[in-house]
């Protein structure tokens, strides 16, 4: 490309119609474009340009670009020294993404290609392309947020079972019986709670990448929740978990389901556990049909006596790493109980139950998928 004497971006000597083409096709680009000549100063702004810098095209049009888009490292260097090709020997005419402070304080991805005369002897333009970096940001606080909850969460289980397996080691003679057994059912069960945490950052790993893989088969969901009611009252001294049947299912007997009955295990578990945790007994499920759609479906409710989810963070439960305001989960179980569900074609919500604790709603589609049906 070549720049016409009125600072226009163009191929060559062109005409206005194919002037306001090239024009046409920056506004089409999805990201910021700032064209400079070759003595610094602007000829083209797209509109995305302007949004990111906040600011106005005629702001930066026909004005020094070191005045109007001053950009800096992390140092505070001016980065458009450093990119300069007529000062340095080592700097190239492609310059790849960094992240660098624009205007106004504002964090600004930049990249930038140096476009020169035939031969190298003079430079022509600048091609100045600029993204948001709000997103990168905001993906980079995350991570973040899973590295220093994943590190809280693991810190803790893994200090008891060292501490405890150092002391069984050394001073095994110097227990009783029963304080070794105490110290080994602790053991099992903060490793347990290590496995389930790695399940899960595994599983949110998988939803996120949508690479997660369900192994249907035939499901007795009765069964299933009866052997979870029965864990929970045996692994929780004094805990009540109650399983009943809805009145369609004592009428009309439970839809079907295929579905993967692990990843469902791992759904009632988190919702039997979160009901427990936070509410307050007795909790109650119950096994029913959905009558509230067309075709077979099953609807399972866990409710506790508790005091409830407020509603305004009833849709905010289910988001990676929320952990409301006493901050005594990992915020991973309701997230990946979402996504489980999800997968299986089906839906999870929550409201408030007739005694005024919280009800999570988990709907499963009944009968058996295309993709297993049978001749």
């Amino acid at each position: 490309m070549g720049s016409g004497d009125d600072g226009q971006l163009s191929a060559r000597p062109a005409s206005p119609t194919s002037a306001a083409t090239l024009y046409s096709l920056g506004e089409l680009l999805p990201d910021g474009l700032v064209v400079v000549t070759g003595d610094g100063v602007i000829s083209f702004v797209n509109q995305e340009a302007c949004r990111i810098l906040e600011c106005e095209t005629e702001d930066l049009i026909g004005r020094p670009v070191r005045e109007v888009l001053p950009l800096a490292d992390k140092y505070g260097r001016d980065w458009w020294e450093r990119s300069d090709p007529s000062l340095s020997r080592n700097t190239g005419t492609r310059h790849r993404e960094r992240l660098l402070v624009g205007p106004h304080g504002r964090d600004v991805l930049v990249t930038a290609r140096h476009v020169v005369a035939a031969g190298g002897a003079r430079l022509e333009r600048i091609l100045v392309g600029l993204r948001d970096a709000e997103a990168r940001l905001r993906a980079e606080r995350e991570q973040a947020t899973v590295l220093s909850t994943v590190a809280h969460e693991l810190r803790a289980p893994l200090t008891s079972v060292t501490g405890f397996t150092s002391s069984l080691l050394r001073r095994w003679d110097r227990f009783t019986d029963e304080q070794k057994r105490l110290m080994i059912e602790t053991i099992e069960a903060d490793a347990s709670r290590l496995t389930r945490l790695i399940t899960e950052l595994l599983d949110i790993s998988r939803l996120d990448s949508d690479n997660l893989s369900l192994r249907l088969a035939p499901v007795d969901l009765h069964d299933l929740l009866a052997a979870h009611v029965a864990r929970h009252e045996i692994s929780r001294t004094g805990a009540q978990v109650l399983l009943r049947l809805g009145p369609s299912a004592q009428e009309d007997g439970v839809p079907e389901l295929w579905a993967d009955s692990d990843r469902l295990q791992q759904v009632f578990f988190n919702l039997i556990e979160n009901a427990l945790r936070h509410g307050e007994a007795p909790v109650t499920v119950t096994l029913d049909r959905d009558d509230e759609v067309v075709g077979d479906a099953v609807l399972v409710l866990v409710d506790d006596e508790g005091s409830g989810i407020p509603e305004d963070d009833r849709e905010k439960v289910f988001g990676r790493f929320w952990r409301g305001s006493d901050g005594s989960t990992t915020g991973l179980g309701l997230y990946v109980v979402r996504g489980l569900v999800e997968a299986h074609g089906g839906t999870v919500t929550v409201e408030s139950n007739p005694v005024g604790g919280a009800r999570f709603a988990v709907r499963l589609p009944g009968g058996v998928p295309d993709a297993v049906a049978l001749p």
